[in-house]
């Protein structure tokens, strides 16, 4: 495979990273939290952070996964339904470190 083809698989399995209060926290236990697709495995999740930050030398110790179902919601008095989402927890090792700022001014 070429290396165009390798990254744009990890991107479809990489979404975006999962910034609130909580995955802040993680953070300090070298825990990175990402919003993932709905049919992706631990070892792509693995192999597709280990590429896309190869650069900044990220190693991946566990990866813990939760699906999150989406809630049920009204808007004008008509009920709609938030689409399911599956997050993937992250554990770098010892050193390691991800900046997931990187690219946004």
């Amino acid at each position: 495979m070429a290396k165009q083809d390798i990254d744009a698989r990890h991107y479809d399995v990489i979404l975006s990273p999962h910034i609130t209060e909580k995955s802040t926290m993680a953070s300090e236990h070298n825990a990175v939290v990402f919003k993932v697709a709905g049919g992706a495995t631990k070892p792509q999740i693995k192999e597709a952070v280990e590429a896309i930050y190869s650069g900044q030398k990220a190693k991946v110790v566990a990866v813990n996964t939760i699906n999150v179902k989406g809630k049920t919601k009204r808007w004008k008095g008509k009920p709609y339904k938030r689409n399911d989402v599956k997050k993937a927890i992250v554990t770098l090792a010892e050193g390691s470190m991800i900046d997931i700022t990187e690219g946004v001014s």
